[in-house]
């Protein structure tokens, strides 16, 4: 059975950006089926939106079902995985740039607040979240302007999230220049048992 891993980008992202076509090629030369979808509106994403097209993507979740999401990509997924049945379980996710929280460098604008205030005041039932899946990872960079770094612990205390500091890359966008970022890879091919 083939392995699925889906990409999800982040908010104002798009497919081609920064690691996701290196990381596509990689594990498509792994001999993994990889999706790797234009969020709808990724200037204004919204949770309904964004979760309902991700189902339309996987439509059937199993164990060799596997997530790659960066920033509100990474909320997308754990929203997703929120609203599945209870005894659907997939493979496991990598959290790139993941966040719970936001610094005030990210909510500079009205509107950007306005975008952001359903993802950070929604709740999250993480008791659920993790029901569906054993096996997350978060990477996050000690230099995120975005992301407080203190959201890292708490993927780990939720998820048991094995946790990823890495030097010096920003918020892992093209802008930032990253476009390739080998922990990605190997903690995604560590996840699926490659």
């Amino acid at each position: 059975m083939q392995k699925r891993v889906f990409i999800i980008h982040g908010w104002d992202g798009y497919p081609e950006e920064g690691v996701f076509p290196w990381l596509k090629t990689e594990l498509q030369n792994k001999g993994f089926q990889v999706f790797n979808p234009s969020m709808p509106e990724p200037l204004r994403p919204r949770i309904e939106t964004w979760v309902k097209f991700l189902k339309e993507q996987v439509v059937v979740p199993d164990e060799n079902t596997f997530f790659f999401g960066h920033s509100i990509g990474a909320q997308t997924i754990l929203r997703y995985l929120e609203s599945l049945p209870n005894d659907s379980k997939i493979g496991g996710a990598v959290f790139l740039a993941g966040w719970i929280h936001l610094t005030d460098e990210a909510r500079e604008t009205e509107e950007d607040e306005e975008i952001a205030k359903p993802w950070l005041e929604t709740p999250l039932d993480w008791e659920k979240i993790k029901s569906h899946a054993n096996k997350f990872v978060g990477i996050f960079s000690d230099n995120d302007p975005l992301v407080p770094i203190s959201d890292a612990k708490i993927f780990e205390n939720n998820l048991g999230a094995k946790i990823i500091i890495e030097q010096g890359k920003e918020h892992f966008s093209g802008s930032s220049g990253i476009k390739d970022l080998p922990s990605a890879l190997e903690s995604l091919l560590e996840i699926t048992g490659e």
